[in-house]
């Protein structure tokens, strides 16, 4: 019975894989081969169409099944894939090296905020890319592509609060239909011109490489556009696996894009003017509105994987301690990767629309997308030497071969991008630099804060000791304190002995710690330290994708000689307030920049999931 089961959980893993995983490379035809002849720069000629079709093929083949599903795939952390999670292997790995870890430290929060721009690119070129075959079908619609598409967008950002739980069994069935219809529609005319599957033979793209260098080098920055969405197969490993998503791969979605840009490609060389919108003019105008109502569904979906992804890199972002708390809406009570962000939500929302108001077409888009995508490219083939020199300590020459090989080829097409920087490049650039500004400003600002407030702290220890000469009054009941610093004596202590006089039966010291890896289970959680008199020192152990709830993990000490009555305990937390001042530090703008965030960020009690009706704040004022 064990063997049909597992087949059958293969099967609706891989299923889902099609849905979430390849949405957004799967979307890539509407537009890539397009981009590539759709400004004059490359002529539309046999020779050159030959060569853009292989250098596609062997790009999908490089970048995506040698890199990604092969050896990236590999580099899992306790199961979990994406930037960060390549972030804290690689910084885990050089941990001996404290200045090299700073450094890839460093990249990898540059590539976690261009990430963000990317994210601004991705639903924005694909949904438009799907409304654009109204034009096909119809030139008349096409003053009204914009609006369409701002009411698809809209659309999409105002269910999210919802939850993807509901719809998102749909994906995987809608999306595998879309690479079918891919697939005909490639056939239909491969069959007309079988010849172009020469094409396939990796001496067109070199032949096109070296006798037009100059065209090809530009055609490498539209040809680019065929793997975008590659870095979705490494950060959705933990909801798939490596088995489905490989499978998927290899038996549906790389010969569906392969069959369609060849079909696209024997379809212009027949109809050299058709190179406008070279996919919808694949179809046959019955098919032409079903098909541009499959292709918007497509990238509605694409569109969703990343946004969900924003949602769970932010989160991590926060528990790593990059960015302020920020209010987190659970969506489902089965599955606790099912978040909604709302401040991350509509700031995506916004920024996507600018840039639909902005470029207004998806061609205007296309020169902003291709570097957003490189550059995180880089950073993760970056990281992956890192992980397999010193990490899975292979030897040094064939890390360096290895890495070295798709470091060349990422930078080359990360170089081609560079010059359409002023063409649109700038506005993922632009928006990954504000993230970058704001993830290290919250950073910096955190650990001068911990300065601070480590210069004016008092031992915990030697305070209790003083404190039990000469006992203030017990109250029945547990007080929890929240530390930050483990070892030093809360604010909120001080400041209720101070004003009320009593302290409580019980009184546990409890300091947080966010760690480099995923998961941490409940069997790691929780250390216990006494300090005599009743009084406990804890620390609660989280990954950065758990769920940091605070009562919920102090519950599993009750066995361990704590007395803890839910009704009966009551949660201290200090409110700093940050001062911002001249000469030390950060620059003043940078301080007030960060004061801003920390008065704004979610309240503590609401991130650790404390009850409100049990929760005493007492303030402090902290200069920086």
């Amino acid at each position: 019975m064990s063997q049909p089961s597992n087949r059958s959980s293969l099967a609706a893993l891989t299923l889902g894989a099609i849905g979430v995983v390849y949405g957004d490379i799967g979307t890539s035809p509407l537009y890539a081969f397009k981009e590539v002849f759709a400004h004059g720069h490359v002529p539309m000629s046999a020779e050159n169409i030959h060569g853009v079709l292989s250098l596609m093929f062997w790009t999908l083949t490089v970048v995506v099944s040698l890199k990604y599903v092969l050896l990236i795939l590999r580099a899992d952390n306790n199961g979990e894939g994406g930037l960060i999670a390549m972030l804290a292997l690689a910084s885990q790995a050089v941990k001996d090296r404290p200045a090299l870890r700073a450094r890839l430290l460093l990249i990898g929060i540059f590539g976690t905020a261009i990430f963000f721009g990317d994210g601004v690119i991705t639903p924005a070129i694909s949904v438009l890319s799907a409304v654009e075959g109204l034009e096909v079908a119809a030139p008349a619609l096409h003053p009204w592509i914009v609006p369409v598409t701002l009411v698809v967008l809209t659309a999409l950002f105002m269910v999210q609060r919802l939850g993807t739980a509901s719809v998102g069994r749909f994906f995987g069935p809608i999306t595998a239909l879309w690479f079918v219809v891919l697939t005909v529609l490639g056939l239909t005319h491969i069959a007309k011109n079988p010849a172009i599957l020469w094409a396939l033979n990796p001496g067109y793209a070199i032949e096109f490489l070296t006798a037009h260098a100059g065209i090809a080098f530009v055609a490498l920055g539209s040809v680019v556009l065929c793997v975008t969405g590659a870095e979705a197969l490494y950060a959705d490993l933990g909801h798939f696996g490596k088995k489905p998503i490989r499978l998927a791969w290899f038996s549906l979605v790389m010969p569906a894009l392969v069959i369609n840009y060849f079909g696209q490609g024997a379809m212009l060389l027949a109809h050299p003017e058709n190179a406008k919108n070279p996919f919808y003019e694949m179809a046959p105008t019955w098919a032409l509105y079903p098909l541009i109502t499959l292709a918007t569904a497509a990238t509605v979906i694409a569109s969703q994987a990343l946004i969900t992804a924003a949602f769970s890199v932010t989160k991590q972002a926060v528990q790593l301690g990059y960015l302020p708390r920020l209010r987190v809406v659970h969506t489902s009570v089965k599955d606790t990767g099912q978040i909604y962000l709302p401040f991350v939500n509509w700031g995506l929302y916004v920024c996507i629309v600018l840039a639909v108001v902005l470029f207004r077409s998806s061609s205007n888009l296309a020169a902003a997308y291709g570097i957003a995508v490189t550059i995180d490219m880089l950073i993760t083939t970056t990281m992956t030497f890192f992980v397999i020199r010193y990490g899975w300590r292979y030897p040094w020459w064939l890390c360096v071969a290895a890495t070295g090989f798709f470091f060349l080829v990422d930078f080359t097409y990360f170089a081609a991008n560079v010059v359409k920087v002023f063409d649109g490049g700038w506005f993922p650039v632009l928006i990954g630099a504000v993230m970058f500004l704001l993830l290290m400003t919250w950073k910096q600002g955190r650990a001068l804060m911990g300065e601070r407030l480590r210069d004016d702290a008092i031992d915990l220890k030697s305070f209790l000791e003083a404190v039990f000469v000469s006992p203030p009054v017990r109250v029945p009941g547990t007080a929890v304190f929240l530390v930050a610093e483990q070892g030093n004596a809360p604010n909120a202590l001080l400041h209720n002995l101070k004003h009320n006089k009593v302290l409580h039966e019980t009184n546990l010291f409890v300091t947080v710690r966010h760690h480099e890896v995923p998961w941490i289970g409940f069997e790691k959680r929780c250390e216990l330290e006494s300090l005599g008199s009743d009084c406990w020192q804890v620390t609660l152990h989280f990954g950065f994708k758990n769920d940091p709830d605070v009562p919920e993990a102090l519950a599993l000490i009750r066995d361990r000689g704590v007395r803890l009555d839910d009704m009966e305990t009551s949660y201290f937390l200090s409110r700093d307030i940050v001062i911002p001042t001249l000469g030390e530090g950060m620059s003043l703008w940078r301080e007030k920049l960060f004061a801003s965030m920390h008065r704004n960020a979610t309240a503590a009690a609401d991130f650790l999931s404390l009850p409100a009706n049990r929760v005493v704040e007492l303030g402090a004022k902290v200069q920086i």
